[in-house]
């Protein structure tokens, strides 16, 4: 389960583009808190409290306690060129409100896959999956075990063991979270392999010996 993360906050008293780079002159990043059918509230983080959160890697899917209220990240807007944060998006959560946020996915046992031990590539089609869950329980990753996967296997969610009381958000179809393909060498190797075999059908069908070297 994701740890709670808690930044303090300030009640912003403007608002607009003048008041919002007044804050971040003075190293502040401008947020708002919405949800809950409440007003939305005003506030600013300090920059580097807020920058420190987001290199944990768990930023968007862990309860964020401000303000002293428990929330969810839901957009974080960044400069286009100093890649500064330069506003945030908080969701209000209930303690056990059913929420849905993208958890990242860690693939296991690459040492025990036959197709991985030939070679093969763990073709990601998805790093993150969208689950449902309940706010109290929102997991910090998802793993998923390769063993037994083979050159043309594919993890489909339904092969995915979610945590209790996890659901896919995406419930409308079986859809691709990775599949193990054959590297480039191997495919060239296939290909040629079947090159010689249509030039022998040719050669056998005219009556010929296929030529050797």
């Amino acid at each position: 389960m994701s740890d709670t993360i808690t930044l303090a906050a300030e009640t912003r008293d403007r608002v607009g583009k003048g008041a919002s780079r007044s804050l971040r002159r003075e190293g502040r990043v401008p947020a708002v808190i919405y949800g809950q059918n409440r007003e939305p509230t005003s506030i600013h983080l300090e920059e580097k409290a807020l920058v420190k959160a987001l290199m944990t890697g768990h930023f968007m899917n862990s309860v964020i306690m401000v303000d002293g209220q428990r929330t969810l990240a839901k957009d974080v807007a960044f400069h286009p060129v100093t890649d500064r944060p330069v506003h945030v998006d908080f969701l209000r959560v209930g303690e056990h409100t059913s929420v849905t946020v993208a958890v990242p996915v860690v693939f296991t046992d690459e040492e025990k896959s036959p197709g991985m031990k030939k070679g093969a590539v763990l073709n990601i089609v998805r790093h993150e999956l969208e689950l449902v869950v309940d706010a109290a329980d929102i997991p910090t990753e998802i793993a998923i075990s390769v063993a037994g996967k083979d050159v043309g296997d594919t993890i489909h969610i339904s092969d995915v063991t979610l945590p209790k009381g996890a659901t896919s958000a995406i419930d409308d179809r079986d859809f691709t979270v990775a599949t193990i393909v054959a590297p480039s060498a191997l495919r060239s190797e296939g290909a040629d392999t079947t090159d010689e075999a249509i030039e022998a059908e040719v050669a056998e069908a005219a009556g010929e010996t296929p030529s050797e070297g």
